[in-house]
């Protein structure tokens, strides 16, 4: 006869696995043409990214050196900004243009200049509050 076993129940901590250098190069690719539907340039997209313009236009045009722990959580906010904005609307030229868009949840702002604020926290401030309109939170 089988007899049964303990299984172990207690919750487990979440701690996420860190983004891989592949997963990390895959987002950049991803983040090049969600730029240019954006219609970023590559000052921006630097400042987005916080590193210097030059080194930008070397991965943009060589592909991607090693991306630190911070561009990866850059990287991987401005993914989620794209995700949420594709949920949120069903047209994808809609969610392209709002980014340019005057926003009273900024005070009126654009959100493409509140995340050009250069901290990690103002990206994630846009995707907070897109994620919360998509009921994602």
């Amino acid at each position: 006869m089988l007899a049964l076993q303990p299984v172990d129940t207690a919750p487990q901590a979440f701690r996420a696995d860190p983004i891989t250098q592949d997963e990390g190069a895959a987002m950049f690719r991803a983040a090049l043409g969600l730029f240019g539907k954006w219609g970023v340039t590559d000052d921006q997209a630097a400042v987005l990214l916080d590193m210097p313009v030059r080194t930008y236009r070397r991965w943009k045009a060589e592909g991607a050196g090693r991306i630190s722990r911070d561009g990866c959580a850059r990287l991987s906010n401005l993914m989620g900004v794209h995700k949420a904005l594709r949920i949120i609307f069903h047209e994808a030229p809609r969610g392209y243009d709002w980014i340019r868009a005057a926003n009273a949840a900024f005070a009126g702002a654009i959100a493409l200049d509140v995340m050009l604020g250069g901290e990690l926290t103002d990206i994630m401030r846009v995707r907070r509050y897109l994620d919360a309109t998509r009921g994602g939170w």
